[in-house]
């Protein structure tokens, strides 16, 4: 069995465990149903996620052109609160930035080998709780633009970390927190812009992901150097893909590689 395309972010469906998915042009593959088995990835080419040519990879599956110039990588993506769109001013292309800054966004804090703060549209949850490897994540506010998650994240980030441990979350060494207690401590932080759409009284969310062995200690694989890798499929936990050697490949990490996948 063999698949070829450009590697993009697995795609996710809640379920015990979480079903993943790589979606490629003209076909798709359930990766759960991979698990034991060998595969081998070739890497072939680079393909930019916006233009589509066959650049080098800068940041996010884009070249560095297209990086700096399309609306779906402004410098608010990652830094929510510089969010503008709900002044009307525009960062890049303000009928896009419209369309994602002004609908319903959430903070949350999720625990996936830490507690930790994180904003995401509501339509992404818990899609961004699934991709960050969290095994228990829970909503504190919802409001209804990103510069409000933005600057509430930001207090609240003064109190809890905002990072991901990704190689605790792989060996899955973490444990189970009272989100929450965490939640309820942390309510008093909330910028006076949001405080008014603070979540009471909803209880933690859990997350089952699909993994037969966890790695001892992680090796990352890059697939730009080695060029080809295989191995036995071990696990799927964030968008992460867990071998039996302890190698693991951040799929979203190499977002823009166009590659051949050959399963055995």
């Amino acid at each position: 069995m063999r698949y070829e395309g450009v590697l993009r972010k697995m795609q996710s469906e809640i379920g015990q465990p979480i079903q993943y998915y790589l979606i490629f042009n003209d076909d798709f593959l359930n990766v759960n149903q991979v698990l034991d088995k060998r595969l081998q990835f070739n890497f072939i080419k680079y393909q930019c996620l916006n233009c589509n040519e066959d650049r080098p990879i800068f940041r996010q599956g884009y070249c560095q052109n297209c990086f700096f110039e399309t609306p779906a990588a402004g410098d608010w993506i990652m830094r929510p609160e510089l969010s503008v769109a709900h002044l009307n001013k525009e960062d890049r292309d303000l009928e896009y930035e419209k369309k994602v800054q002004l609908q319903p966004h959430i903070v949350y804090l999720a625990n996936s080998s830490n507690v930790k703060v994180g904003v995401t549209r509501k339509s992404q949850i818990p899609t961004r709780w699934i991709d960050q490897g969290a095994h228990e994540a829970i909503e504190i506010v919802e409001v209804p633009n990103r510069y409000l998650a933005g600057i509430t994240e930001l207090a609240l980030k003064e109190h809890v970390s905002d990072k991901t441990n990704w190689r605790k979350m792989l060996t899955n060494t973490i444990e189970d927190l009272d989100l929450v207690e965490w939640r309820n401590k942390l309510s008093k932080y909330i910028p006076e812009e949001a405080a008014n759409y603070y979540i009471e009284n909803n209880q933690e969310s859990h997350m089952e992901f699909p993994v037969l062995q966890y790695p001892v200690k992680v090796k990352s694989l890059n697939l730009q150097k080695t060029r080809e890798f295989n191995g036995v499929l071990k696990g799927i936990k964030g968008q992460y893909l867990i071998f039996e050697d302890n190698t693991v490949f951040n799929i979203r990490g190499n977002e823009g590689l166009y590659v051949s996948l050959g399963i055995s």
